[in-house]
């Protein structure tokens, strides 16, 4: 019990520095009342897979898992729905998906990238399917969707082991959680683009993944 509330305690300090890193003035609003701050978008991508590293404030965070990279076709892993039933992330295949992960949607940086997902894509979600996977509960998930008003987006939670974080090489070892990562895959199940946040502070690219999968649908 004490080991366990030591675990708690640790992983509840560095989502605190978590949240607070990244976030800068306010921004536009929407008409769902989300404010939007001026976050740092990072410009590079870091390597997923045991060996590499992201950082937290500065600070290096270990990965594990067996990366993956561009062009790789998207691993079979099961993760949870909203009413706790699991689901096969690569039976997904047969539209073009972004998906978006984030390491707690407690956090103003997975806040701000789960609204832009859902809101800034100027109408990708009528066309492609939106995905959020983060290591929440399937009913935290599911309450802040609610909360925010977002309807578009589907969210997967990768909360009993990190399996979706290891199989993919982005798991962040100390503390448990995912690196923030945003993937473009087709219809085929081939990850056509994809960046993994060097700072986990930091926003992704948003729209370059929306222009990736535009592409995508040119194609």
């Amino acid at each position: 019990m004490k080991r366990m509330f030591q675990i708690l305690s640790a992983a509840a300090g560095s989502l605190a520095l978590l949240a607070l890193s990244g976030c800068a003035e306010r921004g536009d609003s929407t008409a769902a009342g989300f404010m939007y701050k001026n976050l740092p978008v990072a410009s590079g991508s870091a390597t997923a897979g045991e060996g590499n590293n992201v950082t937290m404030g500065g600070a290096p965070k270990a990965l594990e898992g067996t990366g993956i990279k561009v062009g790789d076709p998207l691993r079979d892993v099961k993760v949870a729905k909203g009413d706790l039933s699991l689901v096969n992330i690569a039976e997904t295949k047969g539209k073009v998906r972004i998906i978006s992960v984030v390491p707690s949607l407690d956090t103003k940086v997975c806040e701000q990238q789960t609204h832009y997902l859902s809101e800034k894509n100027n109408g990708l979600d009528k066309m492609v399917e939106l995905i959020t996977v983060s290591v929440d509960t399937p009913f935290a998930q599911g309450r802040f969707a609610k909360e925010a008003k977002i309807g578009n987006v589907t969210f997967l939670s990768d909360y009993r082991g990190g399996d979706f974080g290891k199989t993919y090489g982005l798991l962040v070892k100390d503390p448990h959680f995912l690196a923030r990562t945003v993937m473009v895959v087709d219809k085929d199940n081939v990850i056509r683009y994809l960046q993994i946040t060097p700072e986990l502070g930091q926003m992704p690219d948003m729209d370059a993944a929306f222009r990736a999968a535009r592409d995508l649908l040119r194609g």
